[in-house]
């Protein structure tokens, strides 16, 4: 990243804006390492179901209803944190957040019947919603419009590679230790993130004593200037209930992540046990293959909001709508075209799937949110957008193991190709929408 993709716009002066931007750099490293570390204690999951499902003797579908407990719990979530988000500020929610789900991994470890593992991962869901949109919420009080598709696509890449690290970690240790195993050492990582982030989070430039953006770009009146310090921008529950529920094209985007989500997360789930099955690879062999989809899907996320600031004047919708045509033709290709056995040229065509899929899903969850909801409502938004989404991927997890169970892998791509074709649908027809570049006018 540039010095101009921090710097910021007509500054009141070159020190304050020099003090800005170095707040900037440290907020956004800081944003991007903690919800990395999220991940850690979520896709585990995925590495340790072979062990899981070879230990206890249940099916896919069973298996898959403890992942559609977390993605259930974590929508329902994401619809009640959005909305908290705005009111109680990241540093407090997130902290909350990441120490309950370092618990709920601890005590899933120790697991021994379904029921309980449903219950556990389920309330593991809930905690980890606290992350996101209070997430997105900090990004959109510390930088401009003019930068937010960039900046979240720098930001998209936490979770992407966050994800991939923690696949990675996770078959390595299950490998060596056991699937138990993947669950004891997030937890103790989990907490060292969180009680990082409690110490050196700042919900908004008012929490530093700094100026607000709109100060510092003299957009905002001297009335607006003196208002709604320090927090800045919460103005109640029917203002951000209306910014969310009652915005149409809120709406829209939660119904595109619906269907980018069930794409997104079958892959991220299922991708290490189908290579386990269909390649006879061990599981650590079969995790570390499987990481090449969210890996490529930093570049995809990158790219994709990059594109939409440089090429699309900040419209979102006609890359996402491109980027999902493709993600549905090229797991077409993966499934049907290519040999098993061609395991090189399989690897590519995921990993331009994964290119694909996480940049369209970026643009949804991180600049969407921005664009609809302002910093105002920007974590009512985003919790309203991904609470669909995780519906979405909830549905996915138990509807592909059961599709597997019954008629094998080919059910289950049939299922996350029709859904990229109608996620590019929806995002179709928000083609022509750009977001307004001046919020507070």
């Amino acid at each position: 990243m540039t010095q101009e993709t921090f710097s910021i716009p007509k500054p009141g002066s070159d020190q304050q804006a020099k003090i800005f931007t170095d707040w900037q750099r440290r907020i956004f490293l800081l944003l991007w390492i903690t919800y990395a570390s999220f991940y850690l204690g979520r896709v585990n999951f995925s590495v340790a179901l072979p062990g899981i499902m070879a230990d206890f003797g249940w099916t896919r579908a069973d298996v898959g209803a403890v992942g559609t407990a977390l993605f259930w719990a974590y929508a329902i979530g994401q619809f009640i944190n959005g909305q908290l988000g705005d009111r109680l500020g990241a540093r407090v929610m997130i902290t909350i957040g990441i120490t309950i789900s370092a618990l709920m991994n601890l005590l899933f470890g120790f697991s021994q019947a379904i029921g309980v593992m449903i219950l556990i991962w389920g309330i593991n869901g809930y905690a980890q919603s606290m992350g996101w949109a209070p997430i997105v919420k900090t990004l959109a009080n510390w930088f401009h419009p003019r930068v937010r598709g960039k900046m979240s696509g720098w930001l998209g890449t936490s979770y992407i590679l966050g994800g991939a690290i923690s696949v990675t970690l996770a078959g390595f240790i299950a490998a060596r230790f056991g699937w138990r195993v993947t669950f004891y050492i997030p937890c103790a990582l989990l907490l060292i993130s969180g009680a990082h982030w409690y110490l050196r989070a700042r919900n908004s430039p008012e929490s530093a004593d700094l100026p607000t953006l709109e100060e510092l770009e003299e957009e905002a009146s001297p009335s607006e200037k003196t208002r709604d310090r320090p927090e800045d921008t919460y103005l109640g529950l029917r203002y951000t209930l209306t910014s969310s529920f009652g915005n149409s094209r809120i709406w829209m985007m939660g119904g595109a992540l619906f269907f980018v989500n069930i794409v997104r997360y079958g892959f991220l789930t299922w991708a290490p046990t189908y290579l386990f099955e269909t390649q006879g690879a061990a599981i650590d062999k079969a995790a570390y293959s499987s990481v090449i989809f969210p890996l490529a899907g930093a570049l995809g996320a990158v790219f994709a909001g990059w594109a939409t600031d440089r090429w699309f004047q900040s419209r979102r919708a006609p890359i996402g709508t491109i980027s999902l045509l493709l993600a549905g033709v090229l797991a077409w290709v993966y499934r049907f075209l290519i040999p098993v056995d061609q395991w090189i040229l399989g690897l590519f065509t995921l990993a331009a799937i994964g290119f694909s899929v996480f940049g369209a899903h970026v643009l949804i969850v991180a600049a969407a949110p921005m664009d609809f909801g302002t910093r105002k409502a920007a974590s009512s938004a985003t919790g309203f957008i991904d609470g669909w989404g995780y519906i979405g991927a909830g549905f996915q997890s138990f509807g592909t193991g059961l599709l597997v169970d019954l008629a094998g892998w080919n059910a289950g791509f049939i299922f996350w190709i029709i859904c990229a074709f109608l996620g590019a649908g929806v995002m179709l027809l928000m083609w022509g929408y750009k977001p307004p570049q001046r919020e507070y006018l």
